[in-house]
């Protein structure tokens, strides 16, 4: 079940590795920018998923000139494997949820998957990404069934940039 843009994104309440909670980040985009970008991502077992939190995490500055007031990323995975993301991967700027129960994974629309082979999570979700508008509703999703085939940051940039210029609306709620 995917979320149609425009409907506000499910609930996210989650804990951050290096203390707070997602609430802090999603409530308002605040001076910042406009939106929030939402990626959930596999886990610790995921060197897709390494290449992009490291380059989301290099590139926060960009994304903020892009209008970015929020970026976070999210996973299933547990406090401790979370902590060793961020110390593993050398995730310094990029906040990273820990702790997406199998339901609101569901909830956003997310694929779910069961562990293949070792050092994989018994039950992990796939990737997605998500940019919430200022008042919390969807206003772009992209949702992947592999680890594979992510939008790039350089698209999000000139894409979220394009719109915000050219005051398109959230497409495909029809």
């Amino acid at each position: 079940m995917s979320i149609k843009p425009g409907t506000l994104a499910p609930q996210l309440t989650l804990p951050l590795s290096t203390g707070g909670v997602t609430d802090d980040l999603l409530l308002g985009t605040g001076e910042g920018g406009r939106f929030t970008l939402v990626v959930f991502f596999r886990g610790l077992h995921c060197p897709s998923c390494r290449r992009q939190l490291v380059e989301l995490d290099q590139r926060l500055g960009e994304l903020q000139d892009a209008g970015f007031g929020r970026v976070v990323a999210v996973s299933m995975e547990s406090a401790e494997r979370s902590q060793k993301i961020v110390e593993r991967w050398g995730i310094s700027e990029l906040p990273v949820a820990y702790g997406l129960g199998e339901t609101a994974a569901r909830d956003w629309g997310l694929f779910i998957s069961h562990a293949i082979k070792e050092g994989e999570p018994d039950v992990f979700n796939e990737p997605g990404t998500f940019i919430l508008d200022s008042d919390g509703t969807v206003y772009w999703s992209s949702v992947a069934s592999m680890p594979f085939s992510r939008t790039s940051i350089d698209d999000v940039i000139k894409g979220i940039t394009w719109a915000a210029e050219n005051s398109y609306p959230a497409r495909g709620a029809a």
